[in-house]
């Protein structure tokens, strides 16, 4: 009885120690997304361009001619120099959930060198319906400075302005 007492502790410390040992991961978001919002608003008839500078490599959500909309995403990706690139994403609401309708570099800020040190939108009460995006990207371009902010503004036209905050 002993021995059976014995075997079995044995099998179930084995399997626990199985079932506490690092689990395997899935990457959700790679490590080099340093910052990121989602805000703002936009819809079109389905023909319009996804973002005005967008690349013609963007991904199509939709070839039909109904109505999309969704919501922009702002993020900083680090580079290996420790600086970032910027992007913007539009995200379409679709029936089977959230879907990249296009990305582009913000090349007005990626150029600068910055190292980013926040990305925050107009405000934190969630998606709001009116066309367009206010957001904040702090940002520095020598590492001991301190931060500087820099505004991205999409209008209800879907033109982007980029440019130095002003208090």
């Amino acid at each position: 009885m002993a021995m059976r007492l014995t075997l079995m502790t044995t099998i179930f410390l084995v399997g626990c120690s199985a079932a506490i040992a690092a689990p395997t991961q899935d990457v959700i978001l790679p490590a080099s997304v340093i910052f990121a919002t989602s805000t703002g608003y936009w819809e079109d008839d389905g023909n319009a361009p996804a973002v005005e500078r967008a690349p013609a490599t963007a991904e199509s959500v939709s070839d039909s001619q109904e109505r999309r909309h969704g919501y922009y995403k702002l993020f900083a990706v680090r580079q290996p120099d420790r600086t970032s690139k910027v992007y913007l994403q539009q995200i379409a609401q679709t029936e089977t959930g959230p879907a990249i309708a296009s990305t582009i570099e913000l090349q007005e800020i990626s150029d600068l060198k910055p190292y980013v040190t926040d990305i925050r939108p107009e405000n934190s009460s969630g998606i709001i319906k009116q066309p367009g995006l206010f957001a904040t990207i702090y940002l520095k371009t020598d590492p001991a400075a301190e931060p500087d902010g820099w505004t991205v503004l999409i209008d209800e036209l879907g033109d982007i302005t980029i440019e130095k905050a002003t208090n």
